[in-house]
């Protein structure tokens, strides 16, 4: 008797080194559950093996000796998901377990990893039933598989969001480099530039740019993709190539509206669109041509006369249609010292006690006084620092402004 322990103590613990070489050894996850199977079937003489683990979503990780048909109906909350420790599958249990004897369900960190459905292959059988001679070791041997699984895939699961964060940091430098940095802003004798720029992610959907033409006349934008996020900032990168390739003082806004509104079509999928302020301002005449398609209006503010306008003349947003009926193209004429904000509504949106609360009036109190630009900036930026501590800023945040000298 006591000889025969021995033999079968020996026999589970070369079983158990087999296992811990093949984890060891770093053997992929079909391969584990090869040698998982191969013991209880021909070396435990368990005739009938169901695992399911628990990965986001339940699934059926090995099938052995019965159908998929068999288990079909198995649910696993109503069915399995009460029993905290080995069970033993009685006439009390729904008809459709009965083929198996035993459930032994599996923990890792305090969680249910798996449930193990165990039965005899011969019903028949003389002497002990191999599921009840074998149980507790079953149990270990399930324990050690399941968890070097879930471990992998952990691991596995590290490595790809590690290889994530390494694109993500790399795709915001390059966004970076495409949104220009105060350095780069113009600077001259009639007008001085501001902005800011700050993604809700990493990369975000918000943009704006500024192309000086000539001497005379300066181009400049700010857009806002719908969405936030991976898809929004590569549909914002590409449309920033396709404008920088249309913008010109020799192309009609108009006509430059229909243009972009065509390969924002071809580029985006149908729930996808961008909203747009586009402006040429022309030193000598002191004339701003634009057009908003469907963005929040410009503030633009006259320091002579305290006066606040809002620049909405347009169009629908790119990408909402295939064709735009109308573009309206607005046009002022800046006489007095005067200064302009273009924002994205991450400014005015900020989200309070889960609810949304819309800032436009402080937004315009902060803007409408006789502040220069950068000081008018720095009010700005404590108001988006501030909603950033509290964790109120639910959106990309972009901004650009343009003071033009008396």
């Amino acid at each position: 008797m006591i000889k025969q322990q021995a033999v079968n103590s020996k026999f589970k613990l070369d079983l158990i080194l087999k296992i811990t070489q093949a984890i060891n050894e770093n053997l992929s996850v079909e391969d584990l559950l090869k040698q998982y199977e191969d013991i209880l079937f021909n070396e435990l003489k368990i005739g009938k093996i169901v695992v399911f683990k628990f990965n986001s979503t339940w699934e059926k990780l090995l099938i052995s000796g019965v159908t998929n048909n068999t288990i079909d109906n198995i649910i696993i909350e109503s069915d399995l998901a009460k029993h905290e420790e080995i069970t033993y599958i009685s006439t009390d249990f729904p008809e459709h377990l009965r083929i198996f004897d035993f459930l032994i369900p599996v923990f890792h960190k305090k969680s249910v990893l798996a449930y193990i459905l165990i039965g005899d292959l011969d019903e028949e059988m003389e002497g002990m039933s191999p599921a009840i001679k074998h149980l507790a070791f079953i149990q270990t041997i399930s324990n050690i598989i399941i968890v070097a699984m879930e471990n992998k895939r952990m691991h596995k699961q590290l490595i790809a969001q590690e290889a994530i964060k390494k694109e993500m940091e790399l795709a915001s430098k390059i966004q970076n480099l495409l949104i220009p940095n105060q350095n780069s802003l113009p600077q001259n004798e009639y007008i001085a530039s501001q902005g800011y720029y700050q993604p809700h992610f990493e990369i975000g959907g918000d943009y704006y740019d500024f192309i000086n033409f000539n001497d005379q006349e300066l181009g400049f934008c700010i857009g806002d993709v719908s969405g936030k996020g991976i898809p929004a900032a590569l549909i914002m990168s590409n449309f920033q190539a396709t404008l920088r390739a249309l913008f010109n003082p020799d192309t009609p806004l108009d006509e430059l509206m229909n243009k972009l509104n065509q390969k924002v079509c071809e580029s985006s999928s149908d729930e996808k669109f961008l909203t747009l302020f586009i402006g040429v301002y022309n030193y000598t005449t002191r004339k701003l041509r634009y057009v908003n398609a469907s963005h929040h209006p410009p503030i633009l503010y006259n320091y002579k006369t305290k006066e606040t306008t809002l620049l909405k003349k347009g169009c629908i947003g790119l990408g909402m249609l295939d064709e735009i009926p109308m573009v309206l193209v607005g046009e002022v004429t800046i006489k007095d010292h005067s200064k302009l904000l273009c924002y994205t509504d991450g400014l005015i949106e900020l989200e309070v006690d889960d609810k949304m609360e819309v800032g436009m009036q402080l937004i315009s109190n902060l803007f409408s006084n006789n502040k220069n630009l950068k000081d008018t900036f720095l009010d700005l930026t404590r108001h988006i620092d501030l909603g950033k501590k509290n964790k109120a800023v639910v959106d990309d945040i972009a901004l650009f402004g343009i003071e033009f000298k008396a």
